[in-house]
């Protein structure tokens, strides 16, 4: 009998993103297993792709990484539309086929609408002593119950805790909407859209998507560092950016 060959692993195109068609030198990029990342045009748009070998674990951590770096280096560099995390397809002729052909005018037009622009994640969270301090002190109820419930053993059930409970939890909420609009009438006149994401916890204040022009970056930042300045002791605020646009990229 022969000896048994070993056989070359099978290989996909691993998917990062939708760029507008390069022209001159593409940017030079390495992605997930240090692969070089090519870009397969169709008209207007090419998609960032490099070669993955298909035999091999899925959703590793590194891969995230690797994934997020180029995508975020794509978006520093010109505009993309992110493509989902572990997005592999068969060969070049499928990148065209089953992902840029079908959608190249609609790709077209999100490009064109963001072009310019850039994505900041900001997210405000409380101080959680002191605005639970403001929430006692602003009602005489929660303040009396607190008093009577104080001494109570760690996991009583008692009414008087699901109904200090209950109160503090709409107190939080009702201070949350007006903390949020405060913050929003400092974000909005720069943003040319947003997407307002959920957050839990007693913390939680805001978490939210920005969409930003370039020429309008430096004082947006202002904006929030002065608004940050004024809610320092009861609200921290927290600016990641900027980012690929994942929130206005368009679904799919």
């Amino acid at each position: 009998m022969p000896e048994d060959r070993e056989r070359a692993p099978e290989t996909g195109y691993y998917v990062y993103g939708v760029v507008p068609a390069p022209g001159g030198s593409p940017l030079p990029l390495h992605g997930v297993d240090e692969a070089e990342v090519e870009y397969v045009a169709h008209g207007d748009v090419a998609a960032a792709v490099s070669i993955i070998a298909l035999d091999r674990p899925p959703g590793r951590r590194a891969e995230l990484m690797a994934h997020n770096a180029v995508v975020d280096a794509l978006a520093n560099a010109t505009t993309v539309l992110p493509v989902t995390f572990g997005s592999v397809m068969a060969d070049r002729d499928s990148v065209v086929r089953d992902l840029l052909a079908p959608s190249h005018d609609r790709f077209v037009d999100l490009l064109a609408n963001l072009s310019g622009c850039r994505q900041f994640n900001l997210r405000a969270s409380y101080v959680q002593d002191q605005v639970l301090a403001e929430v006692v002190q602003g009602n005489p109820e929660i303040a009396e119950l607190r008093r009577r419930t104080r001494e109570l053993p760690e996991g009583t059930m008692h009414p008087d805790l699901v109904r200090l409970g209950e109160l503090v939890s709409r107190a939080l909420e009702d201070k949350r909407d007006d903390d949020a609009r405060i913050i929003m009438e400092t974000v909005r006149p720069f943003a040319l859209d947003e997407a307002r994401r959920k957050g839990g916890g007693l913390d939680h204040l805001l978490d939210l998507a920005v969409l930003v022009e370039d020429e309008r970056i430096a004082e947006f930042e202002d904006g929030l560092e002065q608004l940050a300045e004024a809610l320092h002791e009861r609200v921290r605020l927290r600016l990641v950016g900027p980012v690929a646009p994942y929130e206005f990229a368009g679904a799919g």
